[in-house]
């Protein structure tokens, strides 16, 4: 019906308006899905997962390489053990609560880096559905939402410092946006801190991303599935290559390297466009939920993400205590 084709479009207008943003998209897309349904149904299945991985490679644009490693080197080590150790521990959860496997990788994947962002770069490179990265993308909003308010207030009753404060909150917060949010909160120093490390570990969703695409590629799917008494889907090799990863990294070089005379602005708009692009991404794969998906989901993985949390919070401020 033409009312419900007019509902969506001022819906994703609302979400590109400065009163949205990504967790608002997404809530408005179930909103939508739980409601009317989604009128636009052509547009869930490549127009979305090619939407997503552009912005995630325009997201390379805002990451300079020369800052990301002063940022970075001197807690390599800690940033390894962190993000691998999540990861590990989220597999080993994920079964043991049952979660489907590639729910288990982006909720792992998004706790152990940077959220939503390591989720949409992680998600088409393991082929995963919509149904998938809508639980997924929605366990960790609702976890950044949380720590938003209350990372600072712990801060306070722990009396911890502006650089304590920072390291923490980029490690133990989900997405850049609410890491940027409760450290702008904290002062100044935090958000300058909590900024810079962050990114530092944002550049780990590359090689995150290439890794799981290796992991899940068709032949181990196809051992996984016979497994399960599933009969595995054939798909070409190259598809299951992320190529957009290697523009990532491509966009992350120019922004580096080029000359300095190109101005920082071109760059903001090209991060603001990758910021645009998920936020209708988001609004798009929560529309394609349907609520027979969320039952055959039920509540383990949010119980896988937020266990995951509270370990990589306690875990993180225990170190920056007893290091910083």
């Amino acid at each position: 019906m033409f009312w419900q084709k007019a509902l969506f479009i001022i819906l994703i207008l609302f979400c590109l308006s400065p009163w949205g943003s990504p967790p608002v998209a997404l809530a408005l897309g179930l909103a939508l899905a739980f409601t009317i349904g989604n009128p636009f149904p052509q547009l869930e299945g490549k127009f979305t997962k090619y939407l997503l991985q552009a912005s995630v490679v325009l997201l390379g644009f805002g990451m300079d390489l020369g800052s990301v490693y002063r940022a970075g080197k001197r807690g390599i080590l800690f940033t390894i053990a962190t993000i691998f150790g999540t990861l590990i521990l989220g597999y080993f959860v994920g079964k043991l609560l049952g979660v489907a496997n590639r729910t288990s990788t982006l909720i792992s994947s998004g706790t152990a880096i940077c959220g939503g962002s390591a989720i949409g770069a992680v998600g088409p490179a393991i082929n995963a559905e919509a149904d998938e990265m809508s639980v997924s993308l929605g366990t960790v909003f609702v976890l950044n939402s949380v720590a938003l308010f209350l990372f600072p207030v712990i801060g306070h009753a722990l009396n911890l410092s502006q650089n304590q404060f920072g390291v923490w909150a980029a490690i133990a917060i989900h997405d850049t946006s609410s890491v940027v949010g409760a450290a702008g909160t904290y002062g100044a120093e935090a958000l300058a801190i909590a900024t810079t490390v962050k990114l530092a570990r944002a550049l780990w969703i590359a090689p995150l991303a290439l890794l799981f695409a290796y992991l899940y590629r068709p032949n181990s799917q196809a051992m996984e599935l016979e497994a399960e008494g599933q009969k595995p889907k054939t798909k070409s090799p190259g598809s299951v290559i992320p190529w957009f990863i290697f523009l990532f990294l491509a966009a992350t070089a120019l922004r580096t390297y080029l000359p300095v005379w190109i101005q920082p602005s071109i760059y903001d708009s090209l991060v603001n466009l990758a910021k645009a692009g998920m936020t209708v991404t988001l609004f798009l794969i929560g529309a394609s939920l349907s609520r027979e998906t969320l039952k055959k989901v039920g509540v383990a993985p949010l119980i896988q993400g937020v266990f995951l949390w509270i370990v990589i919070s306690c875990v993180s401020l225990y170190a920056v205590l007893r290091i910083l």
